[in-house]
């Protein structure tokens, strides 16, 4: 006998704070540790075992090509897996428990960052990838069933509102954490500060999601199916997986959502995740400036969220997103366009050579501590740093490491404090020798005596420009607007990170939400497996696309083929009819339960 009968279930307020208190704690990985301090911290302990580049294989790549390729293969299992994993969870009553087990897998491996200075100083960058990818499998795996969870929280009325409180907490409780970060990293000194950060990361994610265990009961599952043994399960999923990508005429909106959620996540995630090291690598920007934009980021985003709610409930969900995605790619390309500004003073230079009555003395800029020699023994910087600096007092042996004969910037005290040193007498040949060595390099120097003033940037230093493909985007920008203006690269980076903070709080919570509203109640799991199979190979290949850009030509080149997806992945939400996927849902619930909906 059939009935018509209203499948969707009003929200819990209890289950919905649970909900969101997962957001908030994963945020702290997705925030103080992806995006703020492990990219620049990756950078600095790249730099120092390697220099500019290393060779893998018989290929030459940049830290941020190296830490590019690290993004995309750590979610590739997790791209593998998640559809038979969310079959399966549409079965069995797992969907806590899984949730449970990869939240111990994301916040041990982020704990475990921590120990990465324990590491001989050649390997402690590879450590730190290493539990980077580990924390990803946490934090990718753990989504795809805190995301099934969503169609079980409240009505699809509802969906915009709930998604975007979770992810608005997320930004809000980020931020916080990362403002206390923040005030560390500018107070305190020690190598432990950042290790810290780490450690108190990882037990931030793991303590709040025990919220969510305690208040988010396990959905109910609609008849339920026996346990069954790994094998079993790995044939019931693969026919499953098989069935539903059969079903496309049945969901067809479902499935044109999902390749447009591909592209346009894939260019979103791939921004977010690779932003901090390409502003560190190939702009310059210093771990404060980086961490004071990702705060930025977070206290913007958490009322944007909230804002874009009020939004999709005035214009629907679709065009809410729509806009954001414009936004998206608009700010893609306003990033090609930044550029660190030209040197004007003898001050701003990271090798400073003054003349004072015959004799020359030198000090660094406190920017060589974030800029070490690479510690390659027999490297091209090291034969550099012995052959050219050594005798001048420029650079001394590194006495930490006792097995090789090893160079480090001379000029800073115990704390790290720029001091001057006193190279003695410096003749005319001497000086333009030294000057043009530096030429090859990634580092400046200037020289000053008296009134006269004579300088060299480095082919590779952040400010030079001109040998890229599109470098004369950001060369003419920085001639006719930052310069003139005198914006830093540090300001034109938040300037960015503030309209991110915009547009994070509407694209993520409303793609979520607009997928949710037209999931099958009783196939969540298994849908968003799909879901999160889409994410996680959207999260492979765009980092792979910006590696693969960035070795061919440069990063910036790598900037824009991610643009290139997200306006792929606008364009195609033309095709997506919200109202059509919602009544196929319901269509499907009602046959899983053996009913039948008004479609009226």
């Amino acid at each position: 006998m059939s009935e018509t009968i209203q499948l969707d279930r009003k929200s819990n307020p209890q289950e919905v704070k649970g909900y969101a208190a997962y957001d908030w704690a994963k945020s702290a990985f997705e925030t103080s540790v992806t995006v703020a301090v492990l990219p620049a911290w990756y950078a600095y302990l790249f730099l120092k075992a390697n220099g500019l580049t290393t060779s893998i294989g018989s290929i030459e790549m940049q830290g941020d090509a190296v830490w590019s390729f690290a993004v995309a293969f750590g979610t590739l299992f997790v791209a593998i897996i998640s559809p038979s994993l969310g079959v399966i969870a549409d079965r069995r009553r797992i969907k806590m428990w899984w949730l449970r087990i990869l939240t111990y897998v994301g916040a041990g491996s982020t704990f475990l960052l921590a120990f990465a200075p324990l590491m001989p100083v050649d390997t402690q960058w590879i450590w730190l990838m290493v539990f980077f990818m580990l924390a990803n499998v946490g934090l990718n795996g753990a989504g795809v069933f805190y995301n099934a969870l969503l169609p079980h929280m409240g009505s699809d009325d509802e969906m915009d509102r709930i998604s975007n409180l979770a992810f608005s907490a997320g930004y809000l409780g980020g931020g916080i954490l990362l403002l206390v970060h923040l005030i560390m990293v500018l107070s305190l000194t020690g190598d432990w500060v950042i290790p810290f950060v780490m450690a108190s990361s990882g037990i931030w994610w793991y303590g709040f999601a025990l919220l969510t265990f305690k208040w988010v009961p396990e959905p109910p599952i609609e008849n339920e199916m026996p346990s069954l043994g790994f094998i079993e399960s790995a044939k019931l999923a693969v026919s499953e997986i098989r069935k539903t990508l059969g079903e496309v005429d049945k969901f067809r909106t479902l499935f044109i959502y999902m390749v447009a959620y591909f592209f346009f996540i894939d260019g979103i995630n791939s921004v977010t995740a690779l932003g901090g090291v390409f502003g560190s690598t190939v702009l310059g920007i210093t771990t404060v400036d980086l961490i004071v934009t990702i705060l930025a980021i977070q206290f913007v985003a958490w009322p944007s969220a909230l804002m874009f709610t009020r939004l999709a409930n005035k214009i629907g969900t679709k065009s809410a997103l729509n806009i954001s995605l414009v936004g998206w790619v608009v700010l893609c390309f306003a990033a090609l366009s930044f550029a660190p500004l030209e040197y004007a003073n003898h001050e701003d230079y990271q090798v400073q050579i003054e003349e004072v009555d015959g004799e020359w003395f030198y000090t660094p800029h406190a920017n060589l501590e974030e800029t070490p020699i690479a510690l390659v023994e027999g490297g091209d910087e090291q034969l550099w740093a012995e052959s050219t600096l050594l005798s001048l007092g420029i650079v001394q042996q590194d006495t930490d490491i006792y097995d090789a004969q090893i160079f480090q910037w001379a000029g800073f005290d115990d704390d790290g404090v720029p001091i001057t040193i006193n190279m003695g007498t410096l003749d005319l040949e001497t000086q333009t020798y030294l000057l043009n060595s530096f030429e090859e390099t990634r580092f400046s120097i200037s020289a000053k005596a008296g009134i006269l003033e004579s300088n060299m940037v480095g082919i590779d230093h952040p400010t030079s420009l001109g040998d890229g493909v599109i470098d004369v985007i950001p060369d003419t920008v920085r001639t006719l607007v930052w310069g003139p203006l005198g914006i830093s690269v540090g300001i034109q980076f938040l300037l960015l990170g503030c309209a991110m903070g915009t547009l994070l709080g509407g694209s993520q919570g409303l793609a979520r939400s607009m997928f949710g509203q037209m999931v099958p109640e009783t196939r969540s799991a298994e849908f968003f497996g799909f879901f999160g199979f889409f994410g996680k190979v959207a999260a492979l290949i765009g980092p792979l696309l910006y590696g693969t850009m960035t070795v061919m030509y440069d990063s910036r080149v790598g900037v824009l083929s991610i643009s290139i997806l997200i306006l792929i992945g606008a364009l195609m939400m033309s095709l997506v009819d919200v109202d059509q996927g919602r009544i196929d849902a319901q269509a499907e619930d009602a046959r899983n339960r053996g009913l039948t909906v008004d479609d009226e």
